[in-house]
């Protein structure tokens, strides 16, 4: 018997107390002043990373002057597309835009709930699940706040709930060391790309507008009641293109109903399809290569772009420096981040022959797996990792109800 087993079969024989999230806490109801803060103590929902990445300074000041506050120990929840699972816990005090939901433990659970432990429940796919399930929205879902609060949360005693959260920190750091070599080769594949797609002598190669490589058409509208299991059409909605899939794809992960076959559109092979929407800036725009032999339907917030190229080549060219920069002035900064399909197709792009197009994308397919491919290195050794640590969490996380 482990010693977390050990501890429940003593401490709470009979069970563990279940409370709503909004027993235990609730939202920050302090304010702070954006003239207080500076680029490590503003968030806004751009600086909190996906996946339980935790957060990176602010690139941007806020754009009110008065916002909420949140102290060391608080929980930041990215509140729009909650599938893309935002949360950190603070080590600071600070402010956060309207998009980030600070969670504060109330002062009458402090000696009975640890934060950290709370981190980790909150942190678990069930919740994110739970939070997308009930978001609103189809442009840019956002997490129902009062639906937030009633989500329920385990709180068997403090001394299980530490035991708990130093495993689950030793998986954490574990973790950590893995991310950080991985990135370290994200860093040196990105520097080669731009080495590669990057053509500086002058009429080295053409320069096309991507107007002007062929078609270009928008998706159609789906929504979450179209989907199924099994039976229906693949589709690829634009969420998934920052979540799911990669530079290229041959498969679709999702389905919808059979029946809206004759309204929708299709990528079919060779076509890149173009994420319009976003939080940020460099969000907008993600690309992928539809490589499936099957056609594929594309949600309304992608572009899909037709032409002759090799459609990994004019993928991978879109990850570069000069498109990104490009893009910044075809983008409309709203709330929601738009690019705008005239602003798209101004945006030129470099046209070897086609032969070079597909010696570049040999050679940077290879380092895509490296960085990308999970099956094998690095990245399958974080998966499965990460899925250990998953199963665990879940299992520590998982307790029999006191009646």
């Amino acid at each position: 018997m482990s010693q977390i087993d050990k501890l429940i079969a003593d401490l709470c024989p009979d069970g563990v107390s279940q409370y709503q999230l909004g027993e235990i806490a609730g939202y920050s109801d302090t304010r702070a002043q954006a003239s207080h803060l500076d680029k490590t103590t503003f968030v806004g929902v751009d600086n909190l990373l996906p996946n339980k990445g935790g957060r990176v300074d602010a690139s941007h000041a806020p754009n009110t002057s008065s916002l909420t506050a949140y102290e060391a120990g608080d929980l930041l929840l990215g509140n729009i597309r909650p599938y893309l699972k935002k949360i950190w816990l603070s080590d600071r005090t600070g402010g956060c835009s309207g998009d980030v939901l600070a969670i504060r433990l109330s002062k009458a659970f402090h000696p009975i709930v640890d934060a950290r432990f709370l981190y980790y429940t909150l942190s678990s796919d069930k919740f994110f699940s739970y939070a997308t399930q009930h978001s609103k929205g189809a442009k840019m879902p956002r997490g129902d706040k009062a639906a937030i609060l009633k989500f329920r949360v385990p709180v068997p005693p403090l001394e299980v709930q530490r035991e708990i959260v130093r495993a689950l920190d030793k998986f954490t750091q574990l973790e950590a060391e893995l991310e950080a070599e991985l990135e370290a080769r994200r860093r040196q594949y990105e520097y080669y790309l731009d080495r590669l797609i990057t053509f500086r002598v002058e009429n080295e190669v053409p320069w096309v507008a991507i107007g002007d490589l062929g078609l270009i058409f928008r998706g159609k509208r789906f929504t979450k009641s179209d989907y199924v299991d099994s039976d229906g059409i693949g589709v690829i909605h634009y969420g998934e293109i920052y979540t799911r899939y990669g530079t290229t794809a041959n498969q679709a992960t999702s389905q919808v109903r059979s029946d809206l076959g004759p309204v929708l559109r299709y990528a079919r092979k060779g076509d890149v399809i173009l994420t319009d929407v976003g939080e940020t800036v460099e969000d907008v725009g993600k690309a992928m290569a539809w490589l499936g032999e099957e056609p594929v339907a594309v949600h309304d917030h992608c572009y899909v772009i037709r032409s002759e190229l090799d459609a990994s080549y004019l993928a991978y060219t879109m990850q570069g420096n000069d498109f990104r920069k490009a893009k910044e002035q075809a983008i409309a900064r709203t709330k929601v981040k738009t690019l705008l399909l005239d602003g798209l197709k101004r945006i030129k792009v470099p046209i070897p022959p086609l032969e070079e197009q597909r010696r570049i994308v040999s050679i940077l397919d290879k380092f895509d797996s490296l960085v990308n491919d999970l099956s094998i290195g690095l990245p399958a050794e974080l998966a499965a990792r990460r899925k250990q640590y998953e199963y665990y969490r879940d299992r520590l996380l998982t307790f029999e109800e006191k009646r």
